[in-house]
């Protein structure tokens, strides 16, 4: 069994998608066509992405992702040589591959 991967991402923009049946945000203010991935993390990863990305946000929620029902390469790679690698899914994410959806705020653990 593959552990799941996450996304944290706006409910909004989590809603759109589940209407077109694609979620294409890569992270907050960037889209999947201009950083080339869908950037996730693991769930021990989550808080940092969070602090990092979305301090100050509210309705934010966690998408958990099965990695063996993606149609697209999934990677894990550091920002730089050495670093800490993170899951990347390198194209839109189908909503079938969203297992669960998970609320997030500032008394998230």
């Amino acid at each position: 069994m593959t552990d799941h991967i996450l996304h944290l991402t706006e409910r909004a923009h989590w809603d759109a998608a589940r209407a077109k049946g694609r979620y294409e945000i890569s992270t907050r203010g960037r889209t999947l066509q201009e950083e080339g991935f869908i950037h996730c993390s693991t769930r021990a990863q989550l808080p940092g992405t969070a602090s990092a990305f979305f301090a100050g946000l509210t309705d934010l929620v966690v998408l958990v992702i099965d990695p063996a029902l993606l149609d697209v390469p999934l990677r894990y790679e550091a920002a730089r040589p050495g670093g800490e690698e993170f899951p990347h899914v390198y194209g839109p994410l189908p909503v079938t591959a969203v297992v669960d959806v998970e609320p997030w705020g500032a008394d998230t653990p």
